[in-house]
């Protein structure tokens, strides 16, 4: 930890393990939270628990139900396309600005995150490749410069990660992964803004076709 970083709160702790666990598929799409049980698992009290469900509620990753507590949302796509049309205007804004600014170091670290990523998937450990496909689209984003567009990228990923999750369960959407991760790189190794936008674009469409099928 440097000297910059302090220690996340509970509250932040909390809503850390509870995105994982959506993600990661231990809290499935239509489960009840067990807030006393979670609670006691995670060695906090109720308070943190329910104010990290507030911000998930706020986010649309759980629902709240008069007298019988939270649950955790449904999978919905319509959802999912209307969340995947925002995340395309702004990303595409974002990469077309961030390549150019792209240095060695930067390159080096989406390699390192795309073949994280590819690893998690040959082992199918979708928690893990979740988040290094998570760090490689940032590390793009936030070579914008722009933070007010990364914090509203990042509320729509948290809002569909466990869409993520249901995608990386087939095999063959793994490997098709793996391969547009490697474009993407290249074309930003080459400084083709334009290029690498429409091969994140291809990226996300065939991820919501699949998942078109998958959800009917």
């Amino acid at each position: 930890m440097t000297a910059y970083e302090r220690p996340p709160t509970a509250q932040e702790a909390v809503l850390a393990e509870l995105r994982r666990a959506i993600a990661g598929g231990r809290l499935r799409p239509g489960q009840q939270v067990l807030q006393d049980a979670l609670a006691e698992q995670l060695g906090v009290s109720r308070v943190p628990l329910r104010e990290a469900l507030k911000i998930l509620e706020g986010e649309g990753a759980v629902v709240y139900q008069p007298r019988r507590g939270y649950f955790v949302a449904e999978l919905s796509l319509a959802d999912l396309e209307e969340v995947y049309r925002i995340r395309d205007l702004l990303e595409t804004e974002a990469v077309r600005v961030a390549v150019p600014r792209l240095g060695r170091a930067d390159l080096a670290a989406l390699e390192a995150h795309a073949q994280e990523c590819a690893r998690a998937g040959a082992a199918a450990d979708l928690e893990a490749m979740t988040e290094a496909n998570r760090r490689l689209h940032f590390d793009l984003i936030e070579a914008s410069r722009m933070p007010r567009l990364a914090r509203l990228a990042r509320i729509l990923w948290d809002a569909t990660d466990v869409y993520r999750t249901v995608y990386y369960s087939e095999g063959l959407n793994r490997a098709r992964v793996d391969d547009e991760h490697a474009a993407i790189v290249e074309a930003a190794r080459a400084g083709d803004a334009e290029r690498c936008a429409e091969l994140l674009r291809a990226h996300r469409e065939h991820a919501v076709q699949a998942l078109r099928a998958l959800l009917a």
